[in-house]
């Protein structure tokens, strides 16, 4: 009887908790640039959809290698959040090192970017396709060595005359766009939950055109 109950608390001590082990993975990467002066342009709304979903969920972002990351955990899955630090243009060798980092197989990543091609606040969910001349997919491509992986583009709309694209896409949101996009936020958060938990095709048919 002893002996029984001395064996159980053993293992028990030693045993790495279930949870740790079972929970599946998910790699969510919001493209930005790091610094101030980027941080409320166009061109980072992915770090703000994720900056979005940790102050809803009280998380902390910390400064680990290549980037900051969070971790949320929500139906037995684990979102591992990760903002780059390496600048856009070099998104893709963090989301790479994260991935073996974490064991996180190449269908539970998810690419958060903005897109001139789509009305604001406007929401894509692809499974594959081009760069489309975005400087942080094509780095992403080129690591990843395949156009295969999820992207969630984000509409910043194409409000721009003819030679100021990159003075647009840097530009701070307008008023009247900043008074819209808690909603558009809100519905991006749901978006990151119903891809780890329902599947990227269901919330490709759920999500997209919203």
């Amino acid at each position: 009887m002893f002996s029984f109950l001395r064996n159980f608390f053993r293992s028990s001590k030693n045993a790495t908790p279930v949870e740790e082990n079972t929970m599946k993975k998910y790699l969510i990467v919001g493209l930005g640039n790091i610094g101030s002066d980027y941080a409320n342009t166009r061109h980072n709304i992915g770090f703000r959809i994720l900056d979005h979903l940790a102050k809803k969920e009280s998380l902390t972002f910390e400064t680990q290698k290549l980037g900051d990351v969070a971790v949320y955990k929500f139906k037995g899955r684990q979102f591992i959040l990760l903002k780059p630090s390496t600048y856009m243009n070099l998104s893709g060798k963090a989301i790479v090192y994260w991935l073996n980092k974490e064991n996180i197989p190449l269908e539970n990543l998810l690419v958060i970017t903005d897109d001139l091609n789509l009305p604001f606040g406007t929401i894509r969910l692809k499974t594959k396709g081009s760069d489309g001349g975005h400087n942080g997919l094509k780095d992403t491509q080129d690591k990843l060595q395949t156009t295969n992986y999820n992207r969630f583009r984000f509409g910043i709309s194409d409000a721009f005359s003819q030679g100021r694209q990159v003075d647009y896409v840097l530009g701070e949101w307008t008023p009247e766009e900043e008074a819209k996009l808690s909603e558009r936020l809100d519905k991006a958060f749901e978006l990151i939950k119903s891809f780890g938990t329902a599947g990227i095709n269901i919330t490709m048919n759920t999500f997209n055109g919203q």
